[in-house]
């Protein structure tokens, strides 16, 4: 299927796809709907449908959501490489997740995903306040963000100084694209969870030490090698105080 073919993304997109594979597991098994019907997921931001396609071959029901057609159009493209059955599991659709209350009713969705999205938002909490709206009782939100606590990594390891010095002072940065955007920090986001009645089951960091690649840098060849990396990765991202200089955040909330 298409998507992230660099070290950084791979890496990112395998380490979030376990870490919320752990947590649906053990949180819906615990809440007995593991052996129930299909969960209803929505993935808000869904760019080119990673975690759709996975939740889906998972046995899922997928929404997906996107404000960017061509982003969408390659979703489409990785879905149509899935047998028929994955298939219909996921609906793609073209639209920002901050309106998703006015399409969905209250408690639609047992999972909703907002991955990669905040940091293109002037703040975080209206955009989950929209989506906690969305998601039932016992349901789970999953946010991966940029780490306002780790601005200063990459600057500092690539031995701009200046940009290190700046980074303890704000909240924004410039992506790989050129856009500015905006880092949130696990603190603030914990009490955002919180106040709107999802607080934070784990959290866990998301590329700790591959975050100084170049962003389009291939992941090794040799299959062990790469397996062996994203073991240290997934250690890392949930081991202290690793996790905490992690380049993103993957918090998980749920509702009681």
């Amino acid at each position: 299927m298409s998507g992230p073919v660099g070290v950084r993304g791979i890496v990112r997109q395998e380490l979030v796809a376990r870490q919320l594979a752990e947590q649906v597991t053990e949180h819906f098994h615990a809440t007995g709907r593991i052996t129930g019907p299909p969960l209803r997921v929505l993935d808000v931001g869904c760019g080119q449908g990673v975690q759709a396609v996975r939740l889906a071959r998972a046995g899922h029901l997928v929404t997906g959501l996107d404000p960017n057609p061509a982003t969408l159009g390659a979703a489409q493209a990785a879905l149509e490489q899935e047998p028929p059955e994955v298939r219909q599991r996921v609906s793609l659709l073209t639209g920002e997740g901050g309106d998703c209350g006015r399409w969905f009713g209250p408690g639609t969705f047992d999972v909703v995903l907002c991955h990669g999205v905040l940091m293109y938002l002037p703040e975080a909490e209206p955009m989950l306040a929209s989506l906690a709206r969305v998601l039932a009782h016992g349901g789970m939100l999953s946010v991966v963000v940029r780490n306002g606590d780790a601005l200063a990594m990459r600057p500092g390891c690539a031995g701009d100084w200046a940009g290190a010095a700046a980074a303890f002072h704000g909240d924004r940065y410039t992506d790989h694209r050129g856009q500015p955007t905006r880092a949130d920090r696990l603190e603030p986001l914990t009490r955002t969870l919180a106040e709107i009645d999802v607080p934070l089951r784990r959290w866990y960091g998301v590329r700790v030490f591959t975050e100084q690649a170049p962003e389009h840098a291939p992941p090794p060849a040799d299959g062990r090698q790469l397996a062996q990396l994203l073991d240290a990765e997934e250690q890392a991202g949930r081991t202290d105080p690793y996790r905490a200089v992690a380049a993103l955040l993957h918090l998980v909330g749920t509702r009681p």
